[in-house]
């Protein structure tokens, strides 16, 4: 089935609006080694170094509507193996805005390169150059061609003489047009008149004409909305002539470079023409790559494929040292890569379980894991093989903590802003795989690697696993209109790529039975979640990876953990982030008030990995500890927990029919709508809001009241990790 195409959320002025309600924050995923500015021509450039070695690649500014961060799917992949300069172009990011045309002539430009150049001692780079970047990389070439030992140029804007069509030819110096639409708006006097965001908006959907390119273009409109109609003006009246033909082209320039070229060019670019970079190949003697269906955004829209291109040109230009290793295929053992979430520690419980019975299956199988702190924690206590190469992943976690507000975590939009860390973290796995082979690839919920995977099929290099307990991105209430519209995008994205690609995963796997899918729909005109969840997955069954001890087992249990007869125990636990500071705060608040009426009442409360114990007040007769490894064994032992809304741990004691009261994190859909679903099916678990968790006397009430509760939850099953495991199996 392919979905419909929706309207973007981003037409008919939707986006000032939006912008405010935006998130400021642009995250990124590897902060600069060393940064600075230099003065060129009186102008401050602001500059930026990432990563070392012996090959210097400079990432050239492009138009300023928009500053060095256009480069921000490319830094973290190049900087592990080049030494990256980046740098603000005049008139953007943190570089000086100087007044007036003349401060942005093609020489300026070229100007302000030698001087980032000389001030981060660079001798000469291989320059990639995107759009009006490449016609001042050219320039450079073509007049200091020591500096440049290659151009790699992507949808380049040289103005080079070229035959067909341009694109729609704009009325730069007429009157403002009444209510201008399309290319109208590219008008100086519509700008000077308050019309510079309704350009922006038609420039942005023009410059990313793929479907599902909300993000891309949201993050386009961030990077602008400093920009000032002055300045930007004052970049098309220069004499570099971004309206083409009105400065001298540059087809001679062309012709005198000498270094290694390579060109990208999108066939459906509505910003340059293809016969732009066509030219521009031919001219310069380089090789052209023509990126069927793809507009002029590729570093944004198309960042595997840039980057694996590019490094491909880096590596031709300055050979690297050659090393390998080669075994015959009858001598390979069977490998398996394990790819485990780090967004939370429930994942690593239940890989952990369903690795213990792949290796019964297949007890010949070496496994290497592929993940990050906490879970590289858990997987190295259980003596599990940490892949190397896990070192250089971007941290998720770190992500998601800076995300997070009081007890709130916004998930769906706290994803779509980890997109520099999901391509980072997919061009790792990339590189793991085409080192080292591999008879499966496993990926709990490895959102990276399926969509990348997903958009770069070819890539493909060993039979791939999914598993997921949850599938469809859902708005939360507060959102309106503007994210449902980008919750169905995404959906139909996902739906899109399963029905091209259907045998991309060779198991998709659902952590849960079908009932355990959420029963709502992708979003307008899309299919019910569960009918497609039912076609397109195989079920598991919950993973507990534990077995649910009978009332003896339980009493031995207790006494193993140190609980005495006489007392009654509450753990609180809140998972693998730091979000959870604020539930344990408000659960200490209550503490006093539910042991003044459960004297014997006492409490254990866990912090996780990444909040620290010191940072809590003490209260009688609460024990505060960091990281638990028994964690399981004291839900199973408990007498009444107090928990988060994650999956994992209530599953838990739904299981142990441990009484328990949850609170999901505020604007969290999963926890918020899929949990819940599933915690409702099961009977296990009181449902508690934040905002009246604050109440310590409410939130003392619930806490006694699931005490005294007799809960009778439906069975939990217990062979789940064992059902996966046979799923898996099946692939080796």
């Amino acid at each position: 089935m392919r979905a419909r195409e929706g309207a973007s959320p981003f037409r008919g002025g939707r986006v000032a609006a939006t912008m405010e309600a935006m998130a400021s924050a642009d995250p990124r995923c590897r902060p600069p080694d060393e940064h600075g500015s230099v003065e060129s021509g009186g102008v401050p450039i602001a500059w930026e170094r990432y990563g070392s070695g012996a090959v210097t690649v400079v990432l050239m500014p492009c138009w300023a509507i928009v500053g060095s961060r256009v480069w921000k799917a490319q830094i973290a992949y190049l900087a592990r193996h080049y030494r990256v300069v980046t740098f603000d172009g005049r008139g953007s990011g943190a570089s000086g805005r100087p007044a007036g045309a003349a401060a942005y002539t093609d020489a300026a430009y070229v100007a302000d390169t030698l001087a980032v150049m000389e001030a981060t001692q660079t001798t000469s780079a291989v320059f990639v150059g995107f759009s009006a970047g490449a016609a001042w990389a050219l320039t450079v070439a073509a007049q200091h061609p020591e500096r440049v030992e290659g151009l790699f140029a992507i949808a380049p804007a040289g103005r080079l003489i070229v035959d067909g069509p341009g694109r729609a030819t704009p009325d730069w110096d007429g009157p403002a047009p009444q209510r201008p639409q399309g290319w109208q708006t590219y008008n100086r006097a519509a700008w000077m008149a308050g019309g510079i965001d309704r350009f922006r908006e038609n420039f942005f959907a023009e410059m990313f004409v793929e479907p599902h390119s909300t993000k891309q273009i949201e993050d386009a409109m961030l990077w602008s909305s400093a920009v000032t109609p002055e300045v930007l003006a004052a970049t098309v009246d220069g004499p570099r002539g971004l309206r083409g033909g009105e400065a001298a082209p540059q087809d001679e320039l062309a012709t005198a470079v000498r270094c290694p070229v390579e060109v990208l060019h999108g066939t459906r670019d509505r910003i340059v023409p293809f016969a732009v970079g066509q030219r521009f190949a031919e001219l310069t003697g380089g090789t052209l790559l023509r990126v069927e269906g793809s507009g002029h955004g590729l570093p944004g829209r198309d960042p595997v494929l840039v980057n694996t291109r590019l490094r491909a040109f880096v590596d031709r230009v300055r050979p690297p040292a050659a090393h390998g290793t080669w075994a015959r295929a009858s001598r390979r053992p069977r490998r398996v890569l394990y790819l485990s979430s780090p967004i939370g520690l429930g994942h690593a419980c239940r890989d952990l379980a369903i690795a213990r019975e792949l290796r019964r299956l297949h007890p010949e199988v070496e496994i290497d894991w592929l993940t990050q702190p906490p879970v590289t924690g858990v997987l190295t206590e259980a003596g599990e093989k940490v892949h190397p190469a896990s070192a250089w992943l971007a941290s998720e976690s770190a992500h998601i903590d800076a995300e997070a507000g009081e007890h709130d975590l916004h998930a769906f939009q706290a994803v779509r802003r980890m997109d520099e860390i999901l391509v980072a973290n997919y061009l790792v796995f990339d590189e793991v795989v085409r080192e080292r082979p591999y008879d499966l690839v496993v990926g709990d919920e490895a959102w990276d690697v399926d969509h990348f995977l997903h958009e770069n099929p070819e890539r493909k290099r060993a039979p791939f696993a999914w598993f997921t307990d949850f599938v469809g991105w859902l708005p939360m209430p507060d959102g309106g209109a503007y994210e449902e519209a980008l919750t169905r995008d995404y959906n139909a994205e996902m739906i899109e790529q399963r029905a091209r690609y259907p045998h991309l995963r060779d198991r998709s796997i659902f952590v849960g039975d079908p009932e355990d899918v959420v029963d709502a729909s992708f979003g307008d005109g899309l299919p019910s979640i569960r009918s497609w969840v039912e076609e397109e997955f195989d079920f598991a069954g919950y993973v507990s990876g534990f077995d649910v001890p009978d009332s003896a087992a339980r009493a031995a249990l207790r006494r193993s953990l140190g609980y005495r007869p006489e007392h009654r125990v509450c753990v609180v636990t809140v998972g693998g982030s730091g979000v959870g500071t604020a539930l344990l705060e408000r659960v200490l608040d209550a503490v006093p008030i539910a042991r003044r009426e459960v004297p014997e009442l006492r409490f254990l409360v866990v912090c996780g990995p990444r909040i620290d114990p010191a940072s809590l007040p003490r209260r009688r007769g609460v024990r505060i500890r960091g990281y638990v490894p028994r964690l399981r064994e004291h839900l199973a032992a408990c007498d009444v927990a107090v928990v988060q809304g994650g999956l994992t741990t209530c599953m838990e004691l739904a299981a142990a029919r441990t009484p328990f009261v949850y609170v999901p994190l505020r604007h969290h859909f999963e926890q918020n709508l899929h949990v819940r679903h599933r915690l409702e099916r099961y009977r296990a678990g009181r449902h508690l809001a934040y905002e009246d968790a604050v109440d310590a006397d409410r939130l003392a009430a619930e806490l006694l009241g699931a005490l005294a509760s007799t809960p009778r939850p439906r069975r939990v099953a217990t062979d789940g990790a064992a059902r996966a495991a046979a799923l898996l199996g099946d692939l080796l």
